[in-house]
């Protein structure tokens, strides 16, 4: 029935597209799919997809890739790090699968999107090798303990860490264009927003929260 499903689908698709969507297929594999060199999006939400096939590091003109909500594990996300083709990719979703460390995405020079929400990451310890190009980084609904490696997002506009086991609002300082800050349902118990000049959004519902003093402009 899958495979039908492939081919039926390769029927249907116009080779000169540039984009590519897979969604809810419930692939395991890429196998029986064809993936057209020029594609510049590429969305594979809602497979059951374990690993990655080698044929997307080859596609060169690659500017999105959605692995959202498959089961991917670190070492099934880790051909990444030596896709040189995908150099130029800007936006990568791997939310809702199964990592538990942040990948090494230190290829893309380029990278803006950046989406690990949903998975079982302990730690942001990674995130110091991400291109300091990204604008909008999302790790919610992980396990994160501590904020950290990310003072060198100097042009990152939305994060998003809620739903983890943050204690404190800290390493924030140089986020100097960050508009959206989004820390709801952790155990923050102080406000911190040093160094935060242009928020416009900020979401701190469901923590420990005992005063509403840190919320004023420092």
């Amino acid at each position: 029935m899958e495979s039908s499903t492939a081919t039926d689908l390769n029927d249907e698709l116009d080779p000169s597209s540039t984009l590519l969507d897979l969604t809810s297929y419930q692939l395991h594999d890429l196998d029986s799919v064809e993936l057209p060199p020029n594609l510049t999006e590429l969305d594979l939400t809602a497979n059951r997809l374990s690993t990655l096939d080698p044929r997307i590091g080859q596609l060169s003109d690659l500017k999105k890739l959605s692995l959202r909500q498959n089961l991917i594990t670190d070492s099934g996300v880790e051909p990444l790090s030596s896709w040189n083709a995908l150099s130029y990719l800007e936006e990568l979703v791997l939310r809702d699968n199964q990592l538990k460390n942040i990948p090494d995405v230190s290829i893309f020079k380029k990278l803006l999107v950046f989406d690990v929400s949903f998975n079982e990451i302990a730690s942001l310890h990674g995130l110091s090798r991400v291109c300091n190009t990204l604008k909008e980084l999302y790790v919610s609904k992980n396990e994160v303990t501590k904020i950290e490696e990310i003072q060198h997002f100097h042009q990152l506009l939305i994060l998003e860490l809620g739903s983890n086991k943050l204690r404190v609002m800290e390493n924030l300082e140089n986020l100097v264009n960050l508009q959206e800050l989004w820390l709801g349902r952790n155990r923050i118990k102080l406000v911190n927003l040093c160094g935060l000049k242009c928020i416009k959004k900020i979401s701190l519902q469901s923590n420990r929260l005992t005063s509403m003093i840190g919320f004023e402009v420092c």
